[in-house]
């Protein structure tokens, strides 16, 4: 069963997959109607999220980027839909990479890179940076590390998606295992690292005010990063208009071994909100980001010896 959930799945994704893009987007605006006016999906949690994040705005303001962002996530669904069947060549005629001349530097040198980014923009898309790199590059290992998700035909399909584009999907789990075994023999690689998750109770190592709010912060990337000696780029992407992305690569830490403890995350989300900023419509508010606060962590756990224990 769980082997034919994932062939109707994957053959009904991908059957959607080879419908222009003009026909996907008028589905994309017929889910729209369906998700933001009639199922109304989690709108409260992103009314609350906006709303605490730019307390500025007034509610005219919130409901204009709350419907923006609705219109987004549709087309976010039906563009990574898409990545099932789209050719390298008409993928990258739609993403404009800059500063991918960085990374090929830092390969030059012997070294590997790590790629920092939120969910922001159409981020399964970045599944497509390899095809950026010159033809000297071409070997090098590009990848994202990802949790698998609980039902086996999506993780799949998603598996399939990620790895349409030549992206190599390796779950968190194991990923120290691969990145030492890659560099122990000599192979470039360059993992891209979503580090705006919600983290655990007992993975919360680090506050930040991030998007007007004292917000828990996973750290757990940069501990890899500082540890594999990276050197760390920051993923700013645009939405110059519909179907189309601008990915610019930013030098965030040149060599991560040398940097202080959480500096690399401090950083992170001082551009991640800068870019939110700039264009809030194309961040993910559904999540319910800030469900975890200072004073319920401080009122349930304690910290000893810089491991998060549960209070008795």
């Amino acid at each position: 069963m769980k082997k034919l959930s994932y062939h109707l799945l994957h053959g009904t994704l991908y059957l959607l997959s080879l419908l222009p893009f003009w026909v996907l987007y008028g589905l994309a605006d017929c889910f729209f109607l369906l998700v933001c006016y009639v199922v109304r999906y989690r709108r409260d949690v992103v009314r609350r999220n906006l709303t605490s994040s730019f307390p500025e705005k007034d509610l005219s303001d919130i409901k204009r980027i709350e419907r923006r962002f609705y219109r987004w996530l549709c087309d976010y669904a039906v563009e990574t839909v898409k990545l099932l069947s789209i050719s390298d060549k008409a993928l990258l005629k739609r993403i404009d990479f800059r500063g991918v001349e960085q990374m090929e530097q830092t390969f030059a040198e012997g070294r590997n890179c790590a790629a920092i980014l939120g969910h922001y923009c159409n981020w399964e898309w970045l599944s497509a940076t390899g095809l950026a790199f010159s033809q000297k590059e071409k070997k090098a290992v590009m990848g994202l590390i990802y949790h698998p998700l609980y039902n086996e035909a999506f993780d799949r399909v998603f598996i399939d998606i990620r790895s349409a584009h030549g992206g190599l999907c390796i779950p968190k789990k194991d990923i120290l295992r691969e990145l030492v075994t890659m560099k122990r023999e000599e192979r470039h690689y360059l993992f891209g690292y979503i580090s705006d998750q919600v983290p655990w109770w007992t993975n919360i190592h680090l506050w930040l005010d991030f998007l007007n709010h004292d917000t828990p912060v996973f750290s757990g990337g940069e501990r890899l990063m500082r540890k594999m000696d990276d050197a760390v780029f920051y993923v700013d992407m645009e939405r110059p208009r519909r179907g189309y992305y601008t990915c610019t690569f930013k030098m965030l830490s040149p060599h991560a071994a040398q940097e202080e403890e959480f500096a690399i995350t401090r950083r992170f989300f001082q551009m991640l909100e800068t870019t939110i900023r700039r264009q809030p419509a194309f961040y993910l508010w559904t999540h319910n980001r800030w469900k975890r606060t200072h004073e319920e962590f401080d009122r349930r756990y304690e910290v000893v010896n810089g491991k998060i224990l549960q209070r008795t």
